[in-house]
């Protein structure tokens, strides 16, 4: 395995470091042009260059087809503007928020579905009159619950930073849950310090962390203890995947990547399916072929393990559960039928007390 040093952000570093051959670069450095890129040593050092499937390089490595875009797909697909009362908040559910504090992350994802709002050129980072105004429209709608801080990733901040938001949201008290959506422990293990895990507790609301990992080579035993140090500080960890065409959609990785994360003692949430971002059609599976990786998972794996699968539906309409039916009836008959693990089918009839007869009134 190679030792990197510094983040790979050119089509000539790419190349300089033996990642992809010189003619490659020049289609890699007219990606570059649009799209960012970032590639931190954790995840340099994981990419078998001779591969040409290697799922490391498919996620992190500009491909040229990222120029194509299929009319299906949209800039801001899952219509986070639509949903955006002021800058920086995006409120499409009445009891949770995204905080988005940052506009950078430590790598840039090729199927990211805000490839278009992050990266160099873009705003780093709210300023502290843009964070107190969001804080404030917090404040003001007594039905947030949950506030999911994101990005970008917001672990790029320091722990300073990171403190400045926990210590404000806890002092809300109709806040009850934070949820930091990061990919920092598995690509940038080495920023998962104490000092930010610290940062991290709330004296007041339940902290959780929610850990975007899509192939279980991402979990390495440096990954696993970043995440150790984040759960031993009495923070709870979620995982979140996207199912990508050529990286993780076969049974045999996903089982891995699930298993995988409950070893590490994070718990499978959400496996997402690929959003319509410009220039990434060759990421996407079908819903069909989703559904049934997904009941192929669920004749392998506890439910402890099994995540699920969601699609956030186009023009801000949020995400819902599209994983296989395991359960059908006719309209016209008390009888179901229920599909097993193992595709047998059995039949189910509700059972229930009859109403109690209540005494007429006098």
């Amino acid at each position: 395995m190679t030792a990197f040093r510094q983040t790979l952000k050119t089509a000539s570093d790419l190349a300089e470091s033996g990642l992809v051959t010189n003619d490659a670069a020049a289609d890699i450095a007219r990606v570059t042009e649009r799209y960012a890129v970032a590639i931190p040593p954790a995840m340099a050092a994981l990419i078998e260059p001779a591969d040409p499937n290697d799922p490391i390089a498919k996620q992190f490595i500009p491909d040229v087809r990222e120029l194509g875009r299929h009319p299906l797909e949209d800039a801001d697909p899952i219509g986070d503007a639509v949903k955006s009362p002021m800058y920086g908040i995006v409120h499409r559910y009445c009891d949770r928020v995204l905080l988005k504090l940052v506009s950078v992350c430590p790598v840039y994802c090729r199927f990211c579905f805000r490839r278009e709002m992050v990266g160099p050129g873009k705003i780093s980072a709210l300023s502290d009159t843009e964070l107190a105004a969001a804080l404030d429209y917090i404040r003001a709608h007594s039905k947030i619950w949950e506030v999911i801080l994101t990005g970008g990733d917001p672990f790029v901040l320091s722990p300073r930073r990171i403190a400045e938001v926990t210590n404000a949201l806890s002092d809300i008290a109709h806040v009850k849950v934070l949820r930091w959506h990061t990919r920092v422990p598995a690509v940038a293990p080495e920023h998962i310090t104490n000092a930010l895990t610290e940062a991290l507790r709330s004296p007041t609301k339940t902290v959780y962390v929610a850990l975007h990992a899509n192939h279980p080579r991402e979990m390495t035993a440096i990954a696993r203890t970043a995440c150790a140090r984040i759960i031993d500080a009495g923070i709870a960890m979620v995982s979140q995947t996207v199912l990508l065409k050529g990286v993780n959609d076969d049974t045999d990785t996903l089982e891995a990547l699930m298993r995988a994360f409950v070893e590490a003692r994070v718990k499978p949430y959400y496996l997402h399916h690929g959003d319509l971002a410009p220039g990434t059609a060759h990421f996407r599976t079908t819903i069909a072929e989703g559904q049934a990786l997904m009941r192929a998972l669920r004749a392998r794996l506890s439910g402890l393990a099994l995540p699920t699968y969601v699609l956030d539906i186009p023009g801000a309409h949020g995400k819902v559960p599209i994983g296989p039916a395991h359960l059908s009836k006719s309209p016209t008959s008390p009888v179901y039928t229920v599909q097993d693990s193992q595709g047998q089918v059995h039949t189910y009839e509700d059972c229930c007390a009859a109403p109690a007869h209540l005494p007429e009134e006098a």
